[in-house]
């Protein structure tokens, strides 16, 4: 049997870029305050009009951020791999949460809260130099989402999806391997599991990613 290792929240922390400019006092505080919850495979993370109480950090599985519209239309915003943070935008200004966050596979989340989060905007230059980072990429994200989603067949579209899971600023978990199923793609890129695969067989078969059991690996 395989035992696989999940990282704890302390280690997690350990490895995140932003809290490894924290000072000795202001991580002791942050691994004091997050909490860290499990949340199985297609439960809610958060719902959207929720008030935003947390900034949150995906320490072990893989979420995904859309929104559903009055008239039942579904948007995919954004999948978020082990090491991604998410939600400060919601944090820095008043109102409900704008989006659900889902879990498509079991996941373990940590939570942390305003106040801390505050804290370290008002005492870490660094935090605030990070958050700057994590919000331009953020944005340059959504603004692809929105110009491939209009321009892009289902091919390419399954590509740029891909590849936003390995933007280093907001997915920070490294290496060209991506264990994760044909279904969760599909997910992410709101198209049918099956259609997923016709795409990736198209981007194998161009030479720029490579199929197995488990995943896939970026060639190119």
């Amino acid at each position: 049997m395989t035992v696989i290792h999940r990282p704890s929240l302390a280690e997690s922390l350990a490895h995140t870029v932003w809290a490894e400019s924290l000072t000795p006092e202001q991580r002791a505080r942050v691994e004091r305050d997050t909490m860290a919850r499990s949340f199985e495979a297609g439960s809610y993370v958060c719902r959207k009009g929720e008030p935003v109480d947390y900034w949150m950090g995906v320490v072990d599985g893989l979420l995904k951020m859309s929104s559903v519209s009055p008239q039942g239309k579904a948007v995919t915003f954004t999948g978020m791999l082990a090491g991604g943070w998410f939600g400060e935008g919601s944090l820095l200004k008043t109102g409900g949460r704008l989006y659900d966050v889902v879990a498509l596979r079991d996941s373990h989340v940590a939570f942390m809260p305003r106040a801390t989060f505050n804290w370290l905007l008002d005492t870490s230059i660094p935090f605030n130099r990070f958050l700057l980072t994590q919000l331009n990429a953020r944005l340059g994200l959504f603004i692809s989402v929105i110009e491939y989603d209009r321009s892009l067949d289902a091919d390419a579209r399954v590509a740029r999806c891909i590849a936003s899971l390995f933007n280093p600023d907001l997915n920070p978990s490294g290496g060209p391997e991506l264990q994760i199923s044909q279904e969760e793609i599909g997910y992410l890129c709101s198209v049918s599991r099956q259609r997923a695969n016709q795409a990736l067989q198209v981007l194998e078969r161009a030479g720029l990613l490579k199929l197995d059991y488990r995943g896939l690996t970026v060639l190119d």
